[in-house]
């Protein structure tokens, strides 16, 4: 999977088209990232010891990584990603993630 924790991405599909949030958690076995702000439900919770109110709680559900691009550090565009493979001294290699459309080194 190439969405990383921490990026900048924006929702290309669904009902949060256009908004755009950071990477809070990837789940690699189903392919889904949460972002903050994004596709947000109701969970009502039963009162507590830890929780003495209980409530209605507003939080963030998974959304497939297809729908979801990452933003280009360079433009604040949408970008598709690819990859470098960097050869080291000792022989070993090391890949880097890079935006396509401005051809920059994503960290």
């Amino acid at each position: 999977m190439r969405i990383k924790k921490n990026d900048l991405v924006e929702v290309i599909t669904g009902k949060n088209r256009g908004k755009r949030g950071k990477v809070l958690r990837v789940v690699t076995e189903t392919d889904r990232v949460f972002v903050e702000g994004v596709n947000i439900l109701k969970k009502h919770e039963r009162a507590t010891q830890s929780n003495q109110q209980g409530g209605i709680t507003e939080r963030e559900h998974a959304v497939h990584v297809s729908n979801v691009m990452l933003v280009d550090p360079k433009t604040n565009e949408r970008t598709r990603i690819g990859r470098r493979v960097t050869e080291g001294a000792n022989g070993k290699r090391t890949y880097a993630r890079f935006a396509k459309k401005s051809g920059d080194i994503i960290s």
